[in-house]
């Protein structure tokens, strides 16, 4: 197998059907959890995407994966998840063969989680949990994900105009998710809780500044006020969902190999760094 990358202006019609003019699959997996000056969450999760559907009849494209996001609807409390609903919506207008893809929250070496947890942990000495940490969601291994889009494109088209929602086989708390970062660092685990009320006002100076100073600003690391929007709802794989049972495929469970790439943060390397955290109770933190 050889891949090719392409620069293409995913703005721009005729870029993007210049791009899609030999492709047989086009799976779309531009989505992004926080705005730059440059691009809202309107244009990176919606309309993007719906210009990636529109120019497909330009071209001999079979299949069509759109990979959105788990909680993605009309109503949910976060602008992200709202525009990765009207995406979806505007991209069974085009295309009603389309396959789309809700894959919960996704752990893996270069993730946006679990990394900047541990990050933040080893620098600071702490973690902030919105909430103390109560929202529950279902992560899930991105290899699972990978997994679930190949398998979409082999079957015989019984995918095609269907929705998947994809967690991994347990429900954490971001808290309990914590916990299992901080036992694979082998650190002791330490938090500040944080009310909703007070990361909003923490959070706001990024959002007012972001299209009034001439520079970028810095991407936020823990949260951000979409993020603390979306905490306030649980995100998990509703009851009557297609999911991985459904492509053929059984989801991993987090701790072990998928979370192996956190060992990198233990102080002195894979074999040293406190164990406080294992010997003593829970009860003391």
């Amino acid at each position: 197998m050889q891949i090719v990358p392409m620069k293409y202006n995913p703005i721009d019609e005729n870029s993007i059907k210049a791009v899609m003019a030999k492709a047989n699959v086009v799976i779309n997996l531009i989505g992004r959890e926080y705005e730059t000056r440059n691009f809202s969450f309107e244009e990176v999760n919606h309309h993007m995407a719906e210009k990636l559907a529109i120019a497909k009849e330009h071209g001999g494209i079979m299949r069509y994966i759109q990979v959105s996001g788990l909680g993605a609807s009309p109503t949910s409390p976060s602008r992200m998840l709202r525009a990765k609903a009207a995406a979806e919506e505007a991209i069974l207008r085009e295309l009603p063969e389309v396959t789309v893809m809700r894959p919960a929250v996704m752990i893996g070496t270069e993730d946006r989680i679990l990394n900047p947890w541990a990050h933040f942990a080893k620098k600071y000495s702490f973690l902030p949990l919105i909430r103390g940490g109560s929202t529950k969601i279902q992560p899930v291994y991105v290899v699972d994900v990978a997994s679930a889009i190949v398998a979409a494109l082999k079957d015989d088209g019984s995918s095609m105009g269907k929705t998947y929602e994809l967690g991994g086989p347990e429900i954490y708390t971001i808290h309990e998710l914590a916990e299992l970062m901080y036992d694979t660092i082998r650190e002791w685990p330490r938090y500040v809780t944080v009310p909703i009320p007070v990361a909003k006002v923490l959070a706001t100076p990024r959002e007012l500044l972001l299209n009034k100073v001439p520079f970028p600003m810095p991407v936020p690391t823990t949260f951000n006020l979409d993020q603390i929007e979306a905490l306030s709802t649980d995100t998990v794989v509703s009851v009557d969902a297609l999911a991985f049972e459904d492509l053929g495929i059984t989801p991993r469970k987090l701790k072990g190999y998928p979370t192996e790439f956190l060992i990198q943060y233990r102080k002195g390397g894979p074999q040293y760094g406190s164990t406080v955290s294992e010997k003593v109770s829970r009860s003391w933190y």
